[in-house]
């Protein structure tokens, strides 16, 4: 019983989040995962060698990273997947550890570092300042159970913003210099087939990481 009330409740947050997809209530998540995409792409360059130059994010859930060198190919794949891959880790950090406040601690941190460093523009500055102070206060201060729920929110919206964005950025053709248009310009696959391989990928590991999230905590 205890187990099925856990996948209730997740599911519960991924309709939350649907029904309140495009009002103001998920839009600073929207503009985290968006910061989270692109610093995937800078973490991906210079592990493979190369250099951040900058990383920016705008109030239109848009963005860049500036990076110098490193392997094109892994830079390019590592935003959908990257952004992915950080909401799965935070949303199972929350579910099956007692690591909640310190997650939202260090991710906070690693916010006004990354920001102040990279960030080139105001807009980035400031958000990374101030959705790092209210995760940092809330490490601080709150319960562990607030700091595990909304960790649970931000790893689920980080999951559901990363199918979508490929489905408007590919599928869609939303946008021409999508990474997967980069990547087909490099590789001998087209945009298409980059959007219908990251989708499939991308549906497979946000079940994956919310049937392990609904399991007994470790």
């Amino acid at each position: 019983m205890e187990l099925f009330k856990r996948y209730i409740a997740l599911l519960l947050i991924f309709i939350a989040i649907g029904l309140l997809w495009n009002t103001v209530v998920v839009y600073p998540l929207k503009i985290f995962v968006v910061f989270m995409h692109e610093v995937s792409h800078g973490l991906a360059a210079m592990l493979t060698g190369g250099d951040i130059i900058e990383i920016q994010i705008n109030p239109q859930q848009g963005g860049h990273a500036l990076t110098m060198g490193g392997s094109r190919f892994w830079t390019l794949t590592a935003g959908y997947l990257g952004s992915l891959m950080w909401g799965g880790i935070i949303l199972l950090v929350a579910a099956r550890t007692r690591w909640d406040k310190a997650a939202s601690i260090i991710i906070g941190i690693g916010m006004i570092v990354i920001g102040i460093g990279f960030g080139k523009e105001l807009f980035t500055v400031l958000f990374c300042i101030g959705f790092a102070v209210g995760l940092i206060a809330m490490g601080l201060f709150l319960p562990e159970a607030a700091n595990d729920w909304v960790l649970r929110t931000i790893g689920v919206t980080s999951c559901l913003y990363a199918i979508l964005d490929i489905k408007s950025d590919v599928l869609d053709r939303a946008h021409l210099r999508s990474d997967a248009r980069m990547l087909s310009e490099i590789t001998f696959l087209s945009t298409e087939m980059w959007g219908i391989l990251w989708i499939v990928v991308a549906v497979a590991l946000t079940f994956w990481f919310l049937y392990l999230a609904g399991k007994t905590r470790a």
